[in-house]
């Protein structure tokens, strides 16, 4: 495990070259440690890259702003995704890594959506847990067939069902491959759940992108 700052404080942990790289991109009030065992769990044998958001909401970390519950700074939500876009890119050269796969929960599952919709070029695809619409209007994206898999809670009291759906119409829209899976939980991650993102990684081969 490599600790690094490079333009984000992070986890580095290398892994096999022929397995996408995972994005690992936490909750509030999470840090670069948080997602690593999920990761571990998820994708046996692939690098992981773990930054730290660099918001800070009453000492919690987060990887932008929020005005309310629910509620973006979408004028810092955008200079953020440039900033992590950016961040992916150093990582990239530093570790000699392919595009990587975000896997993101809450307020890391939203800010991958929004690198999605406003640098599509930064992910090969993601896995978004608990995630809801970044943008009030989205940006034109061109996703070209990019596996995405969505994970809502029917009971969450954060994100309304039909706010994770209208996503899930957005990323399809912009030509992602969505998969977007309703399950009887609230805003926490389960157990199943990790078995769910394991077997769908599985499925879609996890082969590095140049």
């Amino acid at each position: 495990m490599i600790p690094e700052t490079l333009s984000f404080r992070h986890r580095f942990a290398p892994g096999e070259t022929a397995l996408t790289p995972l994005l690992l991109l936490h909750g509030t009030g999470g840090d670069e440690d948080d997602l690593l065992p999920l990761g571990r769990a998820v994708a046996p044998g692939a690098a992981l890259l773990s930054p730290r958001g660099q918001v800070s909401e009453s000492g919690a970390p987060r990887f932008f702003r929020r005005l309310a519950e629910g509620v973006f700074d979408e004028d810092d939500l955008r200079r953020r995704t440039d900033g992590l876009a950016a961040f992916v890119a150093e990582a990239r050269e530093r570790y000699g890594l392919a595009a990587p796969l975000a896997l993101g929960f809450s307020n890391g599952a939203n800010i991958a959506a929004a690198t999605l919709l406003q640098r599509p070029e930064t992910l090969a695809g993601a896995v978004l847990i608990r995630p809801m619409v970044p943008f009030a209007v989205p940006p034109a994206a061109a996703l070209a067939g990019k596996p995405v898999l969505m994970l809502s809670g029917a009971m969450d009291p954060i994100v309304p069902v039909e706010n994770a759906r209208r996503l899930a119409e957005q990323l399809t829209a912009a030509g992602a491959a969505v998969t977007h899976r309703i399950l009887p939980a609230g805003h926490g991650l389960s157990q199943a759940e990790i078995g769910l993102v394991a077997a769908w990684l599985r499925d879609i081969g996890r082969p590095a992108a140049a």
